[in-house]
């Protein structure tokens, strides 16, 4: 049984109405409760008119418990869910920018590259970009390889999305019952 107490990682979906401002109510609940947001991601989701947030942030099950029905008190938020990452489908994207004259001279470079997965998407005399998608730690394993070789000129990566691992999505369900019980 999860520990209560106990701090990880929890992945945040909260779906919304396309209201200006919602965003700034919603991380407003993580910093009242001093909670730091890890990653965020805002983009329309599946269903038609609403938007989906995809949130992570650290803090134990208890804490995670209370953001969740505090964001679901928003009136423009349709719902709110957490979920552990045993029970999402996650990805990430990142872009390196390593330096060119380096990985010419170091033929570990892209072989680390190679390795990983990535994919060379630019190369110039003075750098070249790599893109790599997958899991956060695949992703951060790759930064570091090419962080130990010296040539990383730049990181940066997205933040999560992720999609359940349940057959229909949860908003779907919920507006399906909401007009249910309308009629």
């Amino acid at each position: 049984m999860e520990q209560e107490n106990s701090i990880k990682l929890y992945t945040f979906i909260i779906y919304s109405e396309n209201v200006p401002g919602l965003l700034s109510q919603i991380t407003a609940v993580f910093t009242r409760r001093q909670v730091n947001i890890e990653s965020l991601n805002v983009c329309a989701s599946s269903t038609p008119g609403a938007h989906k947030y995809t949130i992570t942030a650290n803090c134990n099950l208890a804490m995670a418990k209370m953001l969740t029905a505090q964001i679901e008190k928003k009136i423009d938020v349709l719902q709110a869910n957490f979920f552990t990452d045993e029970e999402i489908f996650i990805n990430e994207t990142c872009l390196l920018k390593i330096s060119t004259p380096v990985m010419l001279e170091n033929k570990n470079v892209c072989r680390m590259v190679r390795l990983h997965g990535a994919h060379i998407v630019e190369v110039n005399p003075i750098y070249a970009t790599i893109e790599k998608t997958g899991i956060t730690s695949d992703i951060l394993s790759l930064y570091d390889s090419l962080k130990t070789l010296g040539c990383v000129l730049q990181f940066v990566r997205s933040g999560r999305i992720c999609i359940t691992k349940d057959f229909t999505e949860h908003l779907d369900e919920y507006l399906a019952e909401r007009e249910k019980k309308r009629k």
